[in-house]
């Protein structure tokens, strides 16, 4: 199972980004699918997650600004970031969870925030 995301850049504040998370490989069984993200001298924060039932939660940080959601037919994630700041630059992580815990990675894709 592999996690191949993308969709990060360079973007003014105020401006929006949409990060894609693909999962490839047979699973059999997903519970929930999600983002982090670590800023540089930060600890890895959860931004958002979502459920196999479609519940959602977020980084209170980033409550009415980002929205998660996926595409079953697609094996993809999204995460829709809006109104962008400075403080949500941050190398973001989308992972998978199949047995509790996130379980699988996908690699960084950098989201800066700067005029």
């Amino acid at each position: 199972v592999q996690l191949q995301a993308s969709g990060g850049g360079l973007v003014q504040p105020g401006g929006s980004l949409r990060l894609s998370c693909t999962h490839s490989g047979s699973i059999f069984r997903i519970n929930a699918m999600g983002w982090y993200r670590q800023a540089p001298g930060k600890q890895r924060e959860l931004v958002a997650v979502i459920t196999n039932m479609d519940s959602t939660n977020y980084l209170d940080s980033v409550k009415g600004r980002f929205t998660i959601s996926r595409d079953n037919g697609k094996n993809t994630v999204y995460l829709q970031m809006n109104s962008l700041k400075p403080e949500d630059t941050a190398v973001y992580y989308c992972y998978l969870d199949r047995w509790g815990m996130p379980d699988v990675w996908g690699q960084g894709t950098q989201v800066t925030v700067s005029s």
